[in-house]
């Protein structure tokens, strides 16, 4: 059994990117076609939590915005060699917490890919500034965000050592 877990790592790693990736872009469509947020602007659902409307042109939390057209397209390649990377590295992984933690990378590098091959930008809508948190994000970016906190833990968790044959 235990020399089968490995080989199922990267179908988990593959499976939680395309959790990610469907999560991320069915929350967009509701957010821009069926809820219209961009109509509405700001809505606040709760005194620390609202959905506001940010058209994100840059990376994470808008940083290096970007406006020229190359600057989309070679986003858009970065996430898909970043993507591929780390596609490559699950094939590998060897740990439960490292499989699910590129795959939420994954999910979300892509799922943000997939908006600025579309729109331009990246669609981001939950705003938690109620809580002093001044970024307006996406399901995509939490993948990100909770992937890389995953591999950092990761780093602090002694292998087990393999038992003697």
């Amino acid at each position: 059994m235990a020399a089968e877990r490995p080989r199922r790592l990267p179908l988990i790693a593959y499976a939680t990117a395309l959790a990610v990736i469907v999560a991320d872009q069915i929350s967009k469509y509701w957010v821009l076609g069926v809820y219209d947020l961009p109509a509405r602007g700001t809505v606040e659902i709760l005194p620390v939590f609202s959905l506001s409307m940010v058209w994100n042109r840059g990376v994470s939390f808008g940083l290096l915005a970007g406006q020229a057209d190359v600057a989309r397209w070679m986003l858009v390649v970065f996430s898909a060699l970043v993507a591929a990377a780390l596609v490559w590295w699950a094939r590998k992984a060897d740990r439960l917490i490292t499989a699910v933690a590129l795959g939420l990378i994954i999910g979300g590098a892509v799922g943000n890919a997939i908006d600025r091959a579309r729109f331009g930008a990246v669609v981001d809508f939950l705003d938690f500034s109620g809580l002093g948190f001044p970024w307006v994000f996406n399901v995509a970016d939490s993948g990100i965000t909770v992937g890389v906190i995953l591999l950092l833990l990761e780093g602090l968790i002694p292998k087990r050592k393999a038992a003697p044959a």
